[in-house]
């Protein structure tokens, strides 16, 4: 009987979702893809109030890094800059971010998110097929269980942002020229 008990008790045990599992690390590798982004553009020097103020990463909508994204940038930072993280609920607020994570939950409002961030020095970066059509800058893509992801050289220009060529080289794809190619 104290078998059948203790075969009974594991079963009912919450089990681990591999599922799961697979999704929180694909987000914790796009939370460090993130960062590096930060590393990597260059924003025009009005972006920031004073040489002090923080690079602020922000996630629009539903946020699928969970505590992860908090957790890969806590106490790092960039050319001297602390990193914050903040949830916004709309693109209007979110042009006073330096990165703008748009996830898949918000597919059906990218392109009037895009809308609404444009002419904003705002890195913008999704995870939904067509996010570098609709105006996206970066879009992360799943290669089989890799991220990787691509860039839209034209939309970076447009916000006055210089994504490096040193990112740039291990992007899956690059659309558009970047403005030295144009000269």
């Amino acid at each position: 009987m104290l078998p059948a008990l203790a075969i009974l008790a594991v079963a009912m045990l919450p089990c681990p979702s591999f599922a799961q599992e697979a999704i929180t690390n694909e987000y914790q590798v796009k939370a460090a893809y993130l960062f590096n982004f930060a590393k990597f553009v260059e924003w025009p020097a009005n972006t920031f109030s004073d040489a002090g103020s923080p690079l602020e990463i922000c996630v629009i909508g539903s946020n699928p890094f969970g505590h992860g994204l908090e957790d890969s940038i806590a106490g790092k930072t960039v050319s001297g800059r602390p990193i914050a993280i903040s949830h916004k609920s709309d693109a209007v607020e979110a042009r006073s971010c330096q990165i703008v994570f748009i996830g898949v939950s918000d597919k059906r409002q990218i392109p009037q998110l895009l809308r609404q961030l444009n002419g904003a020095s705002v890195l913008t970066v999704g995870d939904t097929s067509g996010f570098t059509d609709d105006g996206g800058m970066i879009n992360f893509v799943l290669e089989g269980d890799r991220v990787r992801f691509e860039a839209n050289l034209d939309a970076a220009e447009h916000a006055h942002l210089k994504i490096s060529a040193r990112l740039l080289s291990v992007a899956k794809a690059v659309v558009g020229k970047s403005q030295d190619e144009r000269h």
